[in-house]
């Protein structure tokens, strides 16, 4: 891999391990909308899955109802800083990449919680670009985050990197050829021996794009 300016990064299961406000929140929906909770380690397996339908597999129908968008937003906004930590090793991480890189978030979250979740953890300053899933019209697996992201921060796609947990981002990242890496402490196990499981591993392979 060549040298990087820009190091974009997902949030949920990448630097943030939020699991627990995420399942709880979508089974607060489902409990509302009359369907049983669904175990936490399924449905954080599920929720990173480019090949299902979210709504029908979480809520049974075809797209997100008004209700069900309700019900998630009204109970996300009170409870998204709950049982919210960093992975191991990610402030470090930050701190010292920042002084070699541009380094963003390109979350499926809105722009607003992306924020609000990274001032609460203290690493909000080592954030120069937030784009969320409100800023687009089409969030990860498809790749228009990344795009407006350098074209933004005027970088090119051949020097950006973008690190993540999921097949959608690594499916993102494909889709606008930018390299990527994929992190295994996350939301999704990755088989691939190629996949980095501790931060220290991470920093050393982010430094040496520099």
């Amino acid at each position: 891999m060549k040298k990087k300016q820009l190091i974009i990064f997902d949030m949920d299961g990448t630097l943030i391990d939020s699991g627990n406000v995420i399942s709880n929140t979508i089974n607060h929906v489902r409990t509302n909308v009359g369907l049983k909770e669904m175990p936490k380690g399924l449905l954080l397996e599920s929720i990173n899955n480019p090949d299902i339908n979210p709504s029908e597999f979480f809520y049974g129908t075809s797209v997100f109802t008004e209700r069900h968008s309700q019900l998630f937003e009204e109970y996300y906004d009170k409870n998204c800083l709950n049982d919210i930590i960093l992975y191991d090793g990610i402030k470090n991480l930050l701190q010292t990449i920042s002084k070699h890189f541009t380094i963003s978030i390109a979350t499926n979250a809105s722009v607003v919680y992306a924020q609000k979740m990274t001032k609460h953890l203290e690493i909000d300053q080592y954030i120069d670009y937030f784009i969320g899933a409100d800023k687009v019209t089409h969030p990860k697996p498809n790749p228009e985050m990344l795009i407006e992201t350098t074209k933004s921060l005027n970088i090119a796609i051949k020097n950006a990197i973008l690190i993540g947990d999921s097949n959608k981002d690594k499916n993102a990242a494909v889709a606008c050829q930018m390299e990527y890496l994929l992190v295994n402490w996350g939301f999704t196990q990755h088989e691939n021996n190629e996949v980095i499981s501790q931060t220290s591993e991470l920093k050393k392979k982010l430094l040496s794009f520099k």
